[in-house]
C-alpha cells in the first residue's frame, strides 16, 4: 500500500452565493490543530496504519506564518507498506482584506514512491473569499522551483536483460496552487476539502484531502477523512494514484 493524497474535488464546491456581510477580522496569535489517526484491519490481510499531522499559524499584524507537517507509517502482514514525511512552511503578507502575497517552501520524503525526496520553493498571490459565511475559502498560486531526487531503478529491458536506471536530480520550473475550503454545517460539525497542485514539465502532483470533523468536547474533535494523491508521471514500476481512508482525533487551539 502506498500513501498518496489526491485528485482535485474542490472545484465543485465553488458555487456558493456571496452573502451581504463581511467576515470577522482575523485574530492575532497562534492557532491551528494537531491530529492523530490510526487504523487496523485483520482477516485475509493484517494491516496497521498510524499518522500524525499538524497545521498551525501565527498572525501578527499583516504577517501570517504557517507551518504544516505530516508523518504516516503502515505495515501490511508485518511488512512495511507506508513511510512518508512532509514539512511545509509559508509566510503570508496581507495586501488587502482579500488579497495577500506569500512565499512557500516544502520538503517530502516517501519510501514507497520512486523519489528519494521532492522539494519546492516559490511564492505568489492568494485570495480570501469573504462573505461566504458559514464557508471559509482561501486560494493561492504562483511560480517556483521544483526539485525531484529520483531513485535508482532496477528493471529489465524488452529482452529480459537486467536494466539499471541511475538515480538523478530533476530541477525544473514549477507552479504551485492551493485551495483550503471549510464549511461549518453547524456549531459542531465541519466539512473541509484541501487541494494542492504542484506542476512541473517532468511531472505534476495533485493531492486532495476531504474530511468531516465533529467536535467531541471543547478543543477535541473526531475526524473521518479520505485522502488521494495523483502523479502524472511516476517512475517505472510505481503506480500513479493511491488513496487512504483515515479515522482520527483532532486537537484544535486558538481562534478558528
Amino acid at each position: 500500500m502506498k500513501y498518496i493524497v489526491c485528485a482535485a474535488v474542490g472545484a465543485a464546491l465553488s458555487g456558493f452565493v456571496l452573502a451581504a456581510h463581511a467576515d470577522d477580522e482575523r485574530v492575532e496569535g497562534w492557532s491551528g490543530e494537531g491530529a492523530l489517526n490510526a487504523g487496523m484491519t485483520s482477516g485475509n490481510t493484517d494491516t496497521r496504519d498510524v499518522g500524525l499531522t499538524f497545521d498551525v499559524d501565527h498572525i501578527t499584524g499583516k504577517w501570517d506564518y504557517g507551518f504544516q507537517g505530516q508523518v504516516d507509517y503502515g505495515e501490511q502482514d508485518g511488512v512495511e507498506s507506508r513511510n512518508r514525511a512532509f514539512l511545509g512552511a509559508n509566510i503570508d503578507y496581507t495586501i488587502s482584506d482579500r488579497v495577500f502575497s506569500f512565499a512557500r517552501a516544502s520538503y517530502e520524503v516517501d519510501q514507497f514512491t520512486g523519489f528519494d525526496s521532492r522539494s519546492f520553493v516559490g511564492g505568489g498571490l492568494g485570495y480570501r473569499f469573504l462573505g461566504l459565511d458559514p464557508v471559509t475559502w482561501v486560494v493561492r498560486g504562483g511560480p517556483g522551483v521544483k526539485i525531484d531526487e529520483v531513485k535508482r531503478v532496477v528493471t529489465v529491458d524488452d529482452l529480459g536483460n537486467p536494466l539499471i536506471i541511475p538515480a538523478e536530480t530533476e530541477t525544473s520550473f514549477g507552479l504551485v496552487g492551493k485551495s483550503k475550503f471549510a464549511w461549518a454545517l453547524n456549531d459542531k460539525v465541519e466539512l473541509s476539502n484541501n487541494t494542492d497542485i504542484l506542476y512541473a514539465s517532468e511531472s505534476t502532483q495533485i493531492s486532495n484531502g476531504l474530511a468531516l470533523t465533529a467536535q467531541i468536547n471543547g478543543s477535541l474533535s473526531a475526524r473521518f477523512g479520505f485522502d488521494t494523491r495523483y502523479d502524472t508521471n511516476p517512475p517505472d514500476g510505481f503506480e500513479s494514484t493511491d488513496t487512504a481512508t483515515k479515522i482520527g482525533v483532532v486537537y484544535k487551539f486558538g481562534a478558528h
